[in-house]
């Protein structure tokens, strides 16, 4: 795989910010030559005016074009480098890298980043640190697999990519699912039965499993990545403790938010990691899911409260409070938050 090539200069980061910023340049040479010529009958003073705006344009040009991180982009399966830039959502972050590719933006189902293999640990979450090399998993074989409800849970953690596609993160061990190798984790959950699951998120994808009713048979329709050999092919579990990859250097984060922007955070704070990721683990226990934004919103309506009440009026006075989460859930995942805070779980 390739490694990071150092940054270049803003002019020559992705080919269409070198064009604009070409662009800018002829028009600011066009202006000056016509200044130009203007300021030889006004004398010196005009000149010394018109490279100091010039200067300021220019200035002002670079400011602009340091202000879109670039993105080092491959297909998971394997094809050239691309270069991606300008997105504030992952849905839009997946349009960039189809049209950088010329391929449906229907056909990506994921993301990882720093690895092109299945690899659920390295999935493209809710932010993306800058120097992350980012990988784009596309569909492959559909596969039809006939189920028969046995157990009150399949044993699956579920979730989305943020653009209409849940696909399955985790298959728990000894499980009914984890006895059927045909299904894997990565896997894209499609149909149930006749009923097309696309656009629906991970939740309403995990209560539609759910409320099968034990003992009947259905017919579960998954697409699984397209994979090149076995090259792909990550672990379920975690990867070999202490391997270090060469991509994600960066000191920069971008950060997708909830309202659909982004932000550039000079350092994450690693309470708020380790605080988002104990809340998705107990999400994962309770429901069945793991969703980061959920649990990032989770953790941003825990901000500024002092004890669990407090934490439980925020959720009742937000869109969270249709999930109906019970008191003895609410006070774990407040637990989630102060261990964080205090860093007991570093």
């Amino acid at each position: 795989m390739p490694l990071f090539k150092s940054r270049a200069a803003p002019r020559s980061s992705t080919p269409e910010k070198e064009k604009i910023l070409n662009n800018e340049t002829h028009y600011y040479n066009d202006r000056n030559q016509s200044n130009g010529n203007k300021n030889d009958q006004e004398g010196s003073q005009g000149i010394f005016d018109q490279q100091q705006n010039s200067n300021q344009e220019q200035r002002r040009s670079s400011k602009i074009s340091n202000s879109l991180p670039v993105f080092h982009c491959q297909l998971a399966h394997g094809s050239p480098t691309g270069l991606i830039s300008g997105f504030n959502n992952v849905r839009e972050l997946y349009q960039k890298i189809a049209e950088c590719y010329d391929i449906p933006i229907e056909e990506i189902l994921f993301c990882t980043l720093n690895t092109h293999k299945i690899d659920m640990n390295k999935l493209l979450g809710n932010q993306i640190e800058i120097g992350d090399f980012i990988f784009a998993h596309k569909k492959g074989t559909p596969k039809e697999i006939e189920l028969t409800k046995t157990n009150d849970s399949f044993g699956l953690t579920i979730t989305d990519n943020g653009a209409g596609y849940a696909f399955i993160k985790r298959i728990k061990e000894d499980s009914v699912i984890d006895r059927i190798k045909v299904i894997q984790v990565g896997d894209h959950l499609e149909k149930i039965n006749s009923i097309s699951l696309i656009g629906k998120r991970h939740l309403e994808v995990a209560k539609m499993l759910k409320e099968i009713p034990k003992g009947d048979t259905f017919t579960l329709r998954i697409v699984e990545p397209l994979k090149n050999g076995f090259a792909n092919i990550g672990p379920r579990g975690d990867m070999k403790k202490g391997k270090k990859s060469g991509y994600g250097t960066g000191k920069e984060t971008l950060r997708f938010k909830a309202d659909g922007s982004a932000q550039i955070i000079e350092k994450v704070d690693d309470a708020v990691t380790i605080g988002i990721e104990k809340i998705n683990v107990i999400l994962e226990s309770y429901m069945g899911i793991y969703d980061t934004e959920l649990a990032t919103q989770i953790w941003e309506l825990a901000k500024d409260k002092c004890n669990s009440i407090e934490f439980a009026e925020a959720i009742d006075n937000s869109d969270l409070e249709d999930f109906g989460f019970n008191d003895d859930f609410v006070i774990e995942l407040w637990g989630a938050v102060t261990d964080a805070r205090a860093g007991r779980h570093r």
